[in-house]
């Protein structure tokens, strides 16, 4: 994929804290998704003592879950853990291994916030502003708004609300598991983002898309033996 440059990368929580500030009104999420054919997954494993990080980009076919594209890319991680800063560590690792897909997905999805986040520019605004791509988040962890408990079945849903505002949905992705929390990142509504979730839905907490690159990011950290990251 051929990724502009969208902007340096800041070396203090104040100046990305900026940074969110000035990019989030970039966010559109009034775009309805009308097709989605392929969708990208994305995660990131850690080295548990070294500053590296493992990213991978997994594209599936939405109607049968089938892995079509796998890339990854070894980092090194130049951020510290922030809460609502988490794009800073991970966006850069993520550009690296989109940069060599070949197939463009018709949507992204990743484990993060989209716009459920107190700058309202989580991790999958920031990435979906540099890939210029329909991208959502489908997070394991709550990090802002009020929430309620979805129905008991897979796919249904409850609002997340910030002041009142509808930001996200807290979703039921497998029966008995618990929720995950969905919001739109970019370029895309939460109808649409929502209905990209539901019909990945993989029996597992994590849709398919999303399962399948934690699974390829762990290999990647399994099979890493020291020396720089590529």
């Amino acid at each position: 994929m051929d990724i502009p440059h969208l902007h340096d990368w800041p070396a203090t929580e104040a100046e990305a804290v900026a940074l969110q500030t000035a990019l989030a009104p970039r966010v559109d999420l009034s775009r309805p998704l009308e097709r989605f054919e392929y969708v990208a997954g994305c995660d990131l494993a850690y080295h548990l003592t070294e500053p590296v990080a493992f990213a991978a980009v997994v594209v599936v076919r939405a109607a049968d879950g089938a892995v079509v594209e796998t890339r990854t890319a070894t980092r090194e991680v130049t951020f510290p853990y922030v809460p609502g800063l988490l794009s800073f560590r991970e966006v850069p690792a993520l550009l690296s291994a989109f940069a060599d897909l070949r197939r463009t997905p018709d949507a992204v999805m990743l484990d993060g916030q989209g716009v459920a986040h107190p700058r309202r520019f989580g991790l999958a605004c920031h990435l979906g502003l540099w890939l210029g791509l329909p991208c959502l988040g489908c997070a394991k962890s709550w990090l802002v708004g009020d929430r309620g408990e979805p129905g008991g079945e897979a796919g249904a849903a409850s609002p997340l609300t910030i002041g009142g505002e509808v930001v996200g949905a807290v979703v039921r992705s497998a029966a008995g598991a618990k929720p995950v929390y969905v919001s739109p990142g970019h370029n895309i509504d939460l109808a649409s983002a929502l209905a990209v979730v539901r019909a990945t839905l993989s029996g597992y907490r994590h849709p398919t898309p999303t399962r399948e690159a934690h699974l390829a990011g762990n290999v990647l950290r399994q099979a890493y033996r020291g020396g720089p990251p590529a």
